[in-house]
């Protein structure tokens, strides 16, 4: 656990849950594992309040607990990976919409608010918000967002929570639905044999619109608690399954990968490939599992004309471009293909670390860099013969990204004694950990810019907080039906300069968000590349 890991996760836990979580979390990410009487004595925080927090992050699956058997105290650990995801919300949620629409969007988005949910609460959820934004006279049928969240268990997008076993469901601590223990006997949701098993549900209806008094609704909300109806899936808690959007944002990737280094035809018979292969390839695999030119030729898009000949040449168009996105198993059926997902993986790494070169110090840097990654260790004098750049100019780049750690020197004596007339000095880079270096420095620019974004907003918290009141008495007057007049009114109790004020803040708050999102996927292909490395 690094300071710039740390760092980051205390600020997305303050940004979702509130300073108060984000002090006992960093706490326990700092401190490891620890029981409820040591956490009272370090962070100085009352029971009541500890044990409230602790619910909400063993319920959003950040925090793990281990009861240790009877007589002895249950210890808390924070996740770090876990609290990094939440980074990536924005994207499991788009890519939700983009697979199966509003309906699973919002399932998604529930069930990430929320970190566990009955398959018949969410139901009845998501059908009132898509029902609250259709217009009058129209209503979503709860048939219809079962059928959106058995597709998202099907497709393994969703999981089921695994099981509490034993004395730890008795911990005071501890909220009321499942959690995951911590340990090495902890049990997976992939060890679970009823994992992406959906229940017999019998909900039946359509989703309701919510009243405009917020005391009526709070009261629907605390009947709707307390209602004793069944639905038969009382106990059965479900959970978004990141690792499976991990795999999906994998494969896009490898398929952009493809098309901007070939063309759409070859992207096609890629995802084509990976498509077949997604339900019998490990997510830990090298290589996906070997398929025939026929299978994949049978199982391409109606849409693509590609006569077999044709598929043949891209297939070994494929298999012999130096990026290795195929590789070639076999020659049964007209040929066995693999996709070399490693391979991939560590080629988009090392395409991320010599754009970062690039970008910071130079094309003429870059090629050196580039030039050390492929010929391993290379003296000065050979760097500058390779990489044609002139003397004094590879000394002070070599310098250069030596100070910055992106390159080592390695000397090799030729006699005991390490005389530097008698050593070879060589530069030499290796590429996983400068991924983990460069990895570190990503963590930090996202913090950096979670921080300004905070920053920005509440240096103008007075007028968000007026533009926020306008806009829900707008939306209020609208639904009422008042007169023109009376809006036009309304919004002109924000003056020009404030408005003025106001759109700069958003463009600039946009800004910051869209480079944290592309920040994220630079996270995404270093953290892929380095846990592909440990798996291999």
């Amino acid at each position: 656990m690094t300071t710039q890991e740390v760092r980051l996760c205390g600020l997305l836990l303050r940004e979702h849950f509130g300073e108060v979580v984000e002090k006992l979390g960093t706490h326990l990410l700092r401190s490891g594992s620890q029981n409820l009487r040591t956490i009272l004595h370090e962070t100085g925080m009352p029971l009541d309040l500890v044990k409230k927090v602790l619910c909400v992050l063993v319920q959003n699956g950040v925090c793990v607990f281990n009861h240790r058997g009877p007589g002895r105290p249950t210890n808390y650990q924070a996740n770090s990976n876990k609290i990094l995801r939440i980074l990536r919300y924005p994207r499991y949620i788009y890519t939700a919409k983009t697979l199966y629409g509003d309906t699973g969007e919002l399932i998604i988005e529930e069930l990430l608010q929320r970190g566990e949910m009955t398959m018949s609460r969410t139901v009845k959820t998501v059908a009132d918000r898509l029902t609250q934004n259709m217009e009058d006279g129209q209503c979503m049928d709860y048939s219809e967002v079962s059928s959106a969240f058995c597709k998202l268990v099907e497709t393994h997008f969703l999981q089921r929570c695994p099981p509490v076993a034993g004395p730890g469901k008795a911990d005071s601590a501890a909220p009321a639905t499942p959690a995951t223990q911590a340990g090495a006997s902890a049990p997976t949701p992939e060890s679970f044999p009823d994992c992406y098993r959906v229940p017999q549900v019998t909900i039946r209806g359509q989703g309701k619109r919510r009243l405009s008094s917020e005391d009526v609704d709070q009261t629907i909300a605390k009947k709707a608690k307390m209602d004793p109806e069944t639905h038969g899936d009382e106990g059965i808690y479900w959970q978004v399954n990141f690792e499976r959007f991990h795999l999906h944002f994998r494969d896009q990737a490898i398929i952009s990968a493809v098309a901007n280094k070939l063309d759409q035809t070859s992207s096609e018979i890629v995802r084509t490939m990976l498509r077949m292969s997604e339900v019998t390839t490990s997510p830990a695999a090298s290589c996906t599992k070997p398929l025939s030119a026929n299978e994949i030729f049978r199982s391409l898009p109606s849409t693509y004309n590609i006569a077999r000949p044709i598929l043949d040449q891209y297939l070994t168009l494929l298999v012999d471009d130096p990026m290795e996105f195929v590789g070639r198993a076999g020659e049964s059926g007209g040929g066995m293909f693999v996709v070399n997902l490693h391979k991939v993986l560590a080629n988009l790494a090392r395409a991320t670390l010599e754009s970062i070169v690039q970008e910071r110090f130079g094309s003429r840097s870059a090629r050196i860099f580039r030039l050390l990654l492929r010929k391993r260790h290379l003296e000065q004098k050979q760097v500058e013969d390779f990489a044609m750049v002139p003397a004094k100019e590879a000394k002070d780049m070599l310098y250069m990204l030596l100070s910055q750690n992106l390159v080592q020197l390695q000397e090799i004596p030729k006699t005991p004694d390490f005389a530097p007339s008698r050593t070879f000095y060589l530069y030499t880079c290796n590429q996983l950990p400068t991924a983990r270096m460069l990895l570190q420095n990503c963590y930090k620019t996202v913090a950096n810019l979670i921080e300004r974004r905070l920053f920005e907003s509440k240096e103008s918290k007075r007028l968000l907080e007026k533009s926020q009141r306008i806009e829900a008495i707008l939306a209020s007057l609208q639904a009422s039906g008042a007169e023109p007049e009376q809006l036009t009114e309304v919004e002109e109790m924000i003056t020009a300069p404030e408005k003025q004020q106001l759109d700069s803040l958003r463009l600039h708050i946009n800004k910051l968000d869209s480079a944290e999102n592309q920040v994220d996927d630079t996270i995404f292909i270093l953290e892929s590349y380095i846990s592909a490395t440990a798996t291999s």
